[in-house]
């Protein structure tokens, strides 16, 4: 007998196993759903990233719950997680059984259900059914029901809660932080990988390394350049036209060897001293210049 539920009802499962599929309408434009699980300790939180079982982390290290992946029906398009009740640890208290969409929200989602089946009958009806309406429509993920532990035994609770902000934010509210830097699968881009905000540590920052600048070049002698046509000396520049007393050069023009010449005029170069001919006589002299 399928019990038809309501949003808050919950039934008894006396199934060792039971298999939990959520199907949803196929068509043009219909998106992608993906099924999940969380297993909640006592505080009602995962106790490490090991209790998130999705796409990326397709079975928990138990065995005992399992993503048993997509397929195609008569009716529409299913994702499965499979639960092996008396498998489950002593520690896990409740499992969520979430459903989300690639960031589209679930008003777009036509015929969104959760069947619940004993998964030790091949081809039975299911014990459960339970048609999920979300309450806003903006809903990116939803949690669709919950198996959880009473007393000896297990319960199954219809739930369809709804979060606006994806898997990420409800992974987030069950103790689960979400690296954004990793790369998402593809085809699935919903949570590119989890870890348990109880083990991620805060990392000290690490100083750069200080700047090394390039060593400066060795510093070079400061030129002056010399006035028009000196050359340049500490002492005092050649007047216009007048030889200094260290025989400078005057306006432009080098000076000889030796100090026994006599400086240049006016830019010109000087000339030897001429040296009187021994052999050399006066002209006649007129009558004026004759001795009286």
């Amino acid at each position: 007998m399928t019990h038809a539920m309501l949003k808050g009802s919950n039934v008894p499962l006396k199934a060792a196993a039971v298999r939990a599929v959520l199907r949803w309408a196929q068509g043009q434009g219909a998106p992608d759903v993906d099924a999940s699980a969380l297993l909640l300790g006592p505080d009602g939180r995962v106790r490490s990233d090991e209790d998130f079982v999705f796409y990326n982390q397709p079975r928990h290290p138990s065995g005992a719950v399992r993503l048993l992946g997509k397929k195609r029906d008569t009716e529409g398009l299913t994702d499965t997680i499979q639960t092996d009740l008396t498998g489950v640890e002593p520690g896990v208290g409740q499992i969520l059984l979430v459903a989300s969409a690639d960031d589209v929200p679930f008003d777009q989602v036509r015929s969104l259900c959760v069947l619940l089946y004993d998964a030790s009958a091949a081809d039975a009806e299911p014990l459960a059914y339970f048609d999920i309406k979300p309450e806003t429509g903006a809903e990116t993920a939803l949690i669709c029901g919950e198996l959880y532990r009473r007393g000896d035994g297990w319960k199954f609770r219809a739930l369809g809660e709804g979060y606006s902000n994806g898997l990420k934010g409800l992974a987030n509210d069950f103790g689960i932080s979400v690296d954004d830097t990793e790369a998402a699968p593809a085809g699935t881009g919903q949570l590119p990988a989890a870890t348990t905000a109880s083990v991620v540590a805060a990392t000290a920052s690490v100083p750069a390394p200080p700047e090394v600048s390039a060593p400066l070049p060795p510093e070079q002698p400061v030129v002056h350049r010399p006035s028009y046509g000196y050359p340049l000396e500490p002492a005092t520049q050649p007047a216009y036209g007048y030889p200094q007393p260290t025989a400078q050069p005057a306006y432009g023009y080098p000076q000889p060897e030796t100090a026994a010449v006599p400086a240049p005029a006016y830019g010109y170069p000087p000339t030897a001293a001429p040296v009187p001919d021994p052999d050399f006589e006066l002209p006649p002299q007129g009558p004026q210049f004759i001795g009286r």
